[in-house]
């Protein structure tokens, strides 16, 4: 069984048990109203219809909500159970209660028909559907459980195949790795047997010439290691140079931010201080007018170091000139 006849048996309990209330109720509206009217005094018979009403609103509201529970697989305790008995024992005693009064036998077993299919049909889509809700549910594990073992069994079919390849690579490198080496080894032997047969034949003329290639030899490593070393001592100082350019310049530009960051001086600050400061703010191209705030000095003043720092011979005589 599928999910489509799951629903379409729900459709089918749901359209019956509601073709069922519906003709009970109408039933119920039509005997009770009667009866409810002999009972109530003249100027109020038009409210006779009210009690089959309320009777059979309690009927719909239990169905309904025994209808969600059930689907839900819940329970809501015994006052559902309370009010389907109270609601059917009512709707039962008030469609015979005519004829009981009447002492018509057959009046109360035809009137009995309705109210007691009421009742049992209650009863009845009840546990259809919570045994329908168990049957999904069990449905929808089994399906869960064969999914589990189907991704399982897949998995477990991935790993043996990654196993397989994994071995298989294994395999083929070891293959490869002994060919490579059996191919060196035959290349070895074949290379010392040559190195064999031409030490032999050369062993004469090489001892001649061992002395001279050796002083050969000899001269030129100690010129290229002393070539080594001399590209190395310049490359070292070069590097060296450099690191030390970067970090006088790093030096300077920290020293430089942290003067540009003091803010306005609130007097006049010494000479040195000033000068350092007026050289920060000229090497970041600010205004003359930006350095006399933070140094405190005239703007004439700075714009005298500036021109100092513009044309350094120039600052040079002008201190030439104020030492004298």
């Amino acid at each position: 069984m599928n999910g489509v006849h799951i629903r379409s048996a729900e459709k089918a309990l749901s359209v019956g048990t509601w073709a069922i209330v519906a003709g009970a109720v109408l039933y119920s509206v039509l005997t009770v109203t009667p009866l409810a009217a002999a009972h109530t005094p003249t100027r109020w018979a038009w409210t006779a219809p009210i009690l089959p009403l309320v009777v059979d609103a309690a009927v719909v509201i239990v169905v309904r909500l025994d209808a969600v529970l059930a689907r839900l697989d819940g329970h809501g305790g015994p006052w559902p159970v309370a009010l389907r008995w109270m609601t059917g024992c009512m709707t039962l005693a008030l469609n015979v209660a005519d004829s009981a009064l009447k002492k018509d036998l057959v009046g109360v077993a035809v009137h009995a028909v309705a109210p007691l299919l009421l009742i049992v049909t209650a009863e009845t889509g009840l546990a259809y559907r919570r045994a329908i809700t168990t049957a999904v549910k069990r449905l929808e594990e089994e399906r869960r459980a064969e999914r589990e073992r189907a991704e399982r069994s897949a998995r477990e079919r991935a790993e043996a195949a990654r196993q397989r390849a994994q071995e298989e690579r294994e395999h083929a490198a070891m293959l490869a790795r002994e060919q490579r080496e059996h191919e060196a080894r035959l290349a070895r032997e074949a290379a010392e047997r040559e190195e064999r047969r031409q030490l032999r034949e050369q062993e004469e003329r090489r001892a001649r010439e061992a002395a001279e290639r050796a002083e050969r030899e000899r001269r030129e490593r100690e010129r290229e290691q002393r070539e080594r070393e001399r590209e190395r001592a310049e490359r070292e100082a070069a590097e060296r140079r450099a690191r030390e350019a970067a970090e006088r310049e790093e030096r300077a530009e920290r020293e430089r931010a942290a003067l540009l960051e003091r803010g306005p001086a609130p007097t006049k600050l010494p000479e040195d201080e000033a000068r350092r400061i007026v050289a920060a703010v000229f090497g970041a191209e600010l205004p003359v007018r930006a350095a006399a705030e933070l140094c405190g000095w005239s703007v004439g003043w700075v714009s005298s170091r500036y021109a100092e720092h513009r044309d350094p011979g120039a600052g040079g005589a002008e201190l030439a000139i104020a030492s004298r």
